[in-house]
């Protein structure tokens, strides 16, 4: 697994699982909105082992510019073992509750555009025989409740792609692994109140990276949140609706 892109290179945990790779001398072609941002890691992870690293501009905002995106990470690394696609917001659910048009630009950036990217990059490793696709997700997408519904819907409906895309990729030979983090200490989640079930980057990185090289389908990150969804997703729908969750 040396040629990879990441799309949403500038998040905290992709960043994190980038280096991972670097340091296996992985040649990687970084993809997110801010040039500044990508130019600093791409300096950051040749210093760390990376013998290619090249960075691509591209706002998930817009439905736009994809097909090329993907064609110049291509041509750029000479070919493509696995894509970590991780690229997302945390949107304000009040907001979205208010404005149908915030909703629809949410699901545009957390759910429309990686749909769209999960098509064109399934296609292109169907037709290569190989490759891993790893997407992450959330564990807000195993039930919907009131206090994040907009966000966990999106990631619900990426989850749901992905164990489609899985079973029609499998018997072609490409990995489709779905990674659902829980609580992550990360910019994206500065403005909330931190609590013992918030862990760091760099542990949900390393989980990230060891479920992409041994081919697992579905990691729940750190793992006790597969129980605690289960636990969630067991609890019928009349007591579920009268809880604040």
């Amino acid at each position: 697994m040396k040629k990879i892109l990441v799309i949403g290179a500038t998040s905290a945990i992709a960043n994190e699982t980038a280096k991972l790779f670097a340091k296996d001398g992985a040649e990687l072609f970084l993809v997110g909105r801010s040039g500044d941002k990508l130019q600093a890691i791409e300096a950051d992870l040749k210093v760390r082992g990376a013998v290619r690293v090249a960075s691509h501009k591209l706002d998930f905002t817009q439905l736009t510019g994809y097909e090329e995106m993907i064609e110049a990470s291509i041509n750029t690394l000479g070919g493509m073992d696995a894509v970590l696609i991780a690229h997302g917001t945390l949107p304000d659910q009040k907001a979205c509750e208010e404005s149908p048009e915030k909703m629809l630009e949410e699901y545009t950036v957390n759910c429309t555009s990686f749909l769209k990217l999960l098509t064109l990059l399934g296609n292109y490793f169907e037709k290569q025989g190989k490759g891993t696709i790893a997407v992450i997700t959330s564990v807000a997408g195993d039930r919907g409740r009131q206090s994040n519904y907009v966000y966990g819907s999106a990631k619900g409906a990426v989850s749901l792609f992905l164990q489609g895309l899985r079973n029609r990729l499998a018997p072609k030979g490409v990995h489709v692994l779905t990674i659902k983090p829980g609580f992550v200490d990360t910019p994206m989640t500065g403005h909330l109140p931190k609590n013992p079930l918030f862990v760091s980057a760099q542990k949900i990185a390393k989980g990230i990276y060891s479920a992409m090289k041994s081919g697992k389908d579905v990691v729940y990150l750190p793992g006790f949140w597969k129980l605690i969804m289960g636990i969630i997703k067991a609890v019928p729908e009349r007591i579920f609706k009268g809880l604040k969750l």
